[in-house]
């Protein structure tokens, strides 16, 4: 019989992804089959899986399991495009676009999609390891809940509580959230794991001895501080990986508002000789940056009059005056051309706006949502790559002559006459460690031998390792149910 165990966070951002990801692994290298779940998901890192769009988390947790990823593994995923209003994708298609009060009369309708999902999920497997959303402490948005106890409820799972003390005040968390929550959800808690934490564990002895007194609930131990964390791909934009180098060929990179699929950078940010700078709102593009990549976006045309609001459009002038490259993917290749023509308001009042003008091309904001998985060529060497595509938009212009790329020979983005300038729709083109290495080539970068895809298991299998050194892992598989 199919065990299913949820981990649910004490707060925002404590790591519950991480956790997950580490359980998966360790629970497979035990010889279990596992899969991963999260009901609800709100992110703008999406990957490609069987059957559309998903969480980029769950992707990477499937990877964890050995498993493709499916749209199973993340029934409702929410990609946030203003402050107040986000798109809904199911079961990987795109619902509807609402805003946050709309969504809560329309979260109970997707309750029947994610429960199918899940039924469907643990036909096939030993173990579901699922991933709340946020935190159960949010009471207030307890009813109709989908994302944490609403969902344990619908689907009869218990909870596993993870509280971060890295940002300090972790017993309050714990105890905290066991104040709030009523009777019912209570009972579904069944432990507790304290993550994150540095130096001498044995320094907060006392500090489980007091939650488990004040809760009831079971300690399944401390994790440690996990360094290699950053070497995997983050599901919020403040995770965003960077190099954090003195030295090294500098790629600045434009912190966007809707900065959307930014794990295009990881495969870059963990080259030796390759410096990734996140550049947030407020300060000016690097002049010694020697490449800007503008990245992807859930809202092209507020990103480009955000991106216009910083002063980076000057910036960037100023950088290609100087001889600088500039690197544009999906909405960022959108940005760089003479104009975006949104005639259907799809992306908010209909209407043509100026693009920044380096390469001669424009993009109309029609058709369906591209969601697809593509091998292709570089254009002029032939090298090849694999990634995929997420977008809606259609670009043609003079530079898209001189493409970049050729998918199943269909030419694909566009380059300047110099080639100082290019721009494609294609995710993930950095992950192909052959393609990497040609660009960086090519820019005036060195490349390493790393094998990126191989770096990504053994960071999955330390951190399998890591979490069945400071967990009571057998407990755990034991409170699962």
């Amino acid at each position: 019989m199919t065990k299913s165990i949820m981990i649910q966070g004490a707060g925002s951002n404590v790591g519950k992804s991480l956790i997950v990801a580490g359980l998966c692994r360790a629970f497979v290298k035990r010889g279990l089959r596992v899969a991963p779940f999260k009901p609800q998901n709100m992110s703008n890192n999406a990957a490609v899986a069987l059957g559309g769009e998903i969480g980029r988390a769950q992707a990477l947790q499937a990877v964890a399991c050995g498993l493709e990823p499916t749209t199973d593994m993340n029934p409702v995923l929410l990609k946030p495009e203003t402050d107040i209003g986000a798109q809904v994708v199911v079961n990987g298609q795109v619902m509807t676009t609402v805003k946050a009060r709309e969504y809560a009369t329309l979260k109970p309708k997707l309750l029947q999609a994610v429960i199918a999902s899940f039924d469907r999920l643990k036909s096939d497997v030993d173990l579901v390891v699922v991933e709340g959303a946020g935190s159960p402490a949010e009471i207030n948005l307890r009813s109709g809940d989908i994302a944490n106890m609403g969902f344990a409820e619908a689907a009869n799972v218990p909870v596993i509580l993870v509280g971060d003390i890295d940002r300090g005040g972790v017993i309050a968390q714990m105890v905290g959230t066991h104040a709030v929550l009523p009777d019912d959800d209570l009972e579904r808690i069944k432990g507790f794991i304290i993550n994150k934490f540095r130096g001498d564990v044995s320094l907060f002895d006392d500090g489980l001895i007091e939650i488990v007194k004040r809760t009831g609930w079971a300690n399944l131990g401390v994790a440690p501080w996990f360094a290699r964390a950053s070497q995997l791909p983050a599901e919020d934009a403040s995770d965003i990986r960077v190099s954090d180098r003195k030295s090294g060929y500098k790629i600045a990179v434009p912190q966007l508002s809707r900065i959307a699929n930014f794990d295009d950078l990881d495969p870059l940010a963990a080259e030796p000789d390759v410096n990734v700078v996140m550049v947030p709102a407020g300060h000016p593009l690097p002049a010694d940056a020697d490449l800007v990549l503008i990245p992807g976006t859930k809202s092209t045309i507020g990103d480009l009059q955000f991106f216009k609001d910083q002063g980076w459009d000057i910036d960037l002038a100023a950088h290609v005056r100087r001889g600088g490259r500039v690197v544009g993917i999906c909405g960022g290749y959108q940005m760089l051309g003479n104009w975006i023509d949104d005639p259907e308001g799809i992306e908010g009042r209909a209407g043509r706006v100026a693009g920044l003008g380096h390469l001669d091309v424009e993009t109309i904001m029609q058709g369906d949502k591209r969601v697809i998985r593509v091998t292709g060529q570089v254009a002029k060497t032939g090298t090849t790559f694999e990634g995929y595509e997420i977008h809606i938009g259609q670009t043609s212009g003079v530079d898209c002559t001189k493409p970049w790329l050729l998918l199943e020979g269909r030419a694909e983005g566009a380059q300047s006459s110099n080639g100082q300038i290019m721009g494609c729709y294609v995710h993930g083109l950095f992950s192909s460690d052959g393609f990497r290495a040609e660009f960086l080539q090519q820019v005036g970068s060195k490349s390493s031998q790393l094998n990126y895809a191989q770096n990504t298991e053994e960071v999955l299998d330390a951190l399998a390792n890591h979490l069945e050194e400071c967990l009571d892992l057998d407990q755990l598989l034991t409170l699962a149910s």
